[in-house]
């Protein structure tokens, strides 16, 4: 029986792990460092043999925490005891942490964007807007990529639906396999850093570090990274053009309908300042409802409004002034016109000692 190449290369890595662990391992003075790297060692192993790699992760842990605590022991009883009981604890800490509970609703809402079909209907609307310049495909892959990113915070969803949907294409645009793949594997991998990345809830949960600082910190290194794959393919697609050839003008342009057509019939170049010209310069086409052109207005110039409605809500927020509020002097803290009606209560007429000096006491004589 003839084996294929790649599964001798994987025999290969898992004897190479085994003999590594045999002969360096310090079977008889092992250490907690020693019991990672044996760990760590095996999970490899286990993992390149197909087993799943949740099952395999439980399991070693399990099996792990139960030999560190007989190293420290000698009592299996106690030993297994020990282990159950950190197992409910870091079961009920997962459960009551509340940063973890954004997993799987942004889990389903990446799944509701995928079902809904958007990412379909974006990639052609971004292969359509970048079709002039050079790589159009692989930009668009990318910018789709960055953007599914947003809403599913994983990396093998944006790369498996990617894949499916945007390498036939570049395939069949002639675009070379090295760079179909490169750009859906490279822009699938920005799930990881675009909040809302999971491996970043994850960490936050795990080290104590806030989730919010982490999105902060890591979203302008994403939005960089995906910039910078662009430039890169486009670079690509200038000095190397059979790598990504041009898309033909057949694919650069959509079929309209009728009462887009009957608009563009009328000699304008522009689609809003022929919707303008229809609407109030007398030359609306018959075929083309009023209601119609309302819409395509609406529809052409809601970028517009959602653009200046951001920037104004910016503005208010970073330059509306802070709210101070004036204290009366006399309601001030160590002010001395300040009189609260209280005072210490009268001496009964006794007289106090001046300060510094102190009262004798009255000499009792004896009794005779």
């Amino acid at each position: 029986m003839k084996i294929h190449k790649a599964l001798w290369f994987g025999l290969s890595c898992i004897g190479l792990v085994i003999l590594m662990i045999a002969f360096l391992t310090p079977w008889d003075n092992l250490t907690t460092g020693h019991i990672g790297l044996l760990m760590l060692a095996l999970i490899v192993v286990a993992i390149m043999l197909g087993f799943p790699t949740a099952f395999t992760l439980m399991g070693m842990g399990v099996l792990f925490t139960f030999l560190a605590y007989y190293m420290q022991s000698s009592d299996p009883g106690r030993s297994i005891g020990q282990t159950l009981d950190l197992m409910v604890q870091r079961t009920y800490a997962t459960m009551t942490n509340d940063s973890l509970i954004s997993i799987p609703l942004f889990v389903f809402m990446g799944y509701l964007v995928e079902r809904a079909n958007l990412i379909e209907k974006l990639f052609r609307s971004m292969h359509l807007a970048l079709a002039r310049v050079p790589g159009a495909l692989a930009v668009a892959t990318l910018a789709t990529c960055a953007i599914f990113a947003t809403a599913t915070g994983i990396v093998g969803a944006v790369v498996t639906l990617m894949g499916l949907l945007a390498m036939p294409a570049m395939l069949k645009a002639g675009y070379s396999v090295r760079l179909t793949a490169g750009a859906i594997t490279a822009g699938g991998c920005l799930g990881i850093l675009l909040p809302p990345s999971v491996m970043l809830i994850v960490y936050g949960a795990t080290t104590g570090v806030s989730v919010v600082q982490l999105y902060a910190g890591a979203l302008f290194p994403g939005i960089m990274l995906a910039v910078l794959y662009m430039a890169y393919v486009i670079i690509v697609a200038k000095l190397r053009p059979d790598m990504a050839p041009p898309l033909p003008m057949a694919e650069r342009g959509v079929p309209l309908s009728p009462e887009s057509a009957a608009l563009a019939s009328g000699g304008h170049v522009r689609a809003l300042s022929g919707m303008v010209a229809a609407m109030f310069k007398g030359r609306r086409n018959r075929e083309v409802p009023f209601g119609v052109l309302l819409r395509y207005m609406a529809m052409a110039l809601a970028p517009l409004a959602v653009t200046v409605l951001l920037v104004a809500v910016v503005y208010q927020a970073t330059t509306r002034p802070e709210v101070v509020y004036e204290i009366p002097a006399e309601l001030q803290l160590g002010s001395g016109d300040f009189d609260s009606g209280l005072s210490e209560p009268p001496s009964d007429g006794l007289a106090e000692p001046p300060s510094g000096e102190l009262a004798e006491p009255p000499s009792a004589e004896p009794d005779r």
